[in-house]
């Protein structure tokens, strides 16, 4: 598989099946390891630690910048030092690829 992030996500209306357990956590390996598969295998959740308010929600910016980039959008919980992210596709109730992509956008911004 090429590098999930620089591929774009689909529009996802429903209609198609959510990923299975075991496929979610195959596409894990393309991820930062602090990524989390939930207990049901319907999200993924990583918490980005930072030094201060302001970084955390910069990084929060970045993340709604990707959002509406990709129109794929997580829930997002922010407070002094951290930035937790989560992705599921709410259209299927489950995760998709587009999940996997955005988080391994995030992953990339991480990093810079």
């Amino acid at each position: 598989m090429t590098n999930i992030a620089e591929r774009r996500c689909v529009p996802c209306e429903g209609g198609v099946q959510a990923l299975a357990r075991a496929a979610a956590t195959e596409m894990l390996q393309y991820l930062h390891e602090s990524w989390q598969l939930s207990l049901d295998g319907a999200s993924i959740q990583r918490e980005f630690r930072f030094i201060d308010f302001l970084r955390a929600m910069s990084f929060a910016n970045a993340v709604a910048h990707v959002a509406n980039i990709e129109d794929h959008h997580p829930d997002i919980e922010i407070g002094w030092g951290y930035c937790r992210v989560r992705y599921t596709t709410h259209a299927i109730q489950g995760l998709s690829e587009n999940d996997f992509i955005c988080a391994a956008k995030l992953d990339a911004i991480a990093l810079s």
